[in-house]
């Protein structure tokens, strides 16, 4: 996809925040650290439009990117970070649920996991989520480069045993491998939304 604009619309705290133009929106969820961030930048060819910072769980917000006037990135708040309190944790928990449950214009969800590591109990729990509420989702295992072809896939194979449900594609935002396969999933996201609605 060409990418001809992109820009940061707004943070959202609570549901009456949210964007209210009913265009078709793409959701980036996973882990603090696991690379969000990145992957949003990488994938619209843009450094510093998401911020990445060094302090996992920074971002306690929802926050809205427009994609060429048509669509919306979300980027939902990291999880699964220790050093924020335990309410914090709740209401990021609060927040994603609400959104995944009753967000119409959400079309796919693209869930995040360190390919380095099998999925966390936390993960498993947003997979769940993502498939009782009959979500449109795929997994991106980030970071493939830091890993062998052999040891990614190992790694993917593991994913794909606890993640059964789910289609898993390997992706590294310094070589940009898995960019293309990722839009061609968005592509297919967008079109099915303009289809049904």
């Amino acid at each position: 996809m060409k990418i001809i604009s992109a820009e940061f619309v707004k943070s959202a705290f609570k549901r009456e925040h949210w964007t209210t133009d009913s265009l078709p929106e793409i959701a980036f969820l996973g882990r603090s650290n696991v690379g969000k961030s990145s992957l949003i930048n990488s994938l619209l060819q843009r450094k510093g439009l998401a911020r990445t910072s060094n302090t996992p769980g920074r971002t306690q917000s929802i926050n809205f990117f427009l994609i060429n006037e048509s669509f919306y990135f979300a980027d939902l708040p990291g999880y699964g970070y220790a050093k924020v309190s335990k309410q914090t944790r709740a209401d990021w928990g609060v927040m994603a649920e609400e959104y995944l449950a009753n967000r119409n214009e959400l079309t796919l969800s693209i869930q995040l996991i360190d390919a380095r590591h099998n999925p966390t109990a936390l993960d498993l729990q947003l997979n769940e989520w993502l498939n009782f509420y009959r979500k449109n989702h795929i997994i991106v295992a980030t970071k493939a480069d830091k890993l062998s072809s052999n040891k990614l896939k190992k790694s993917l194979f593991e994913i794909e045993k606890m993640l059964p449900e789910s289609k898993i594609l390997a992706y590294s935002s310094t070589t940009g491998k898995g960019k293309e396969q990722i839009w061609t999933e968005i592509g297919n996201a967008l079109n099915n939304f303009h289809r049904n609605s």
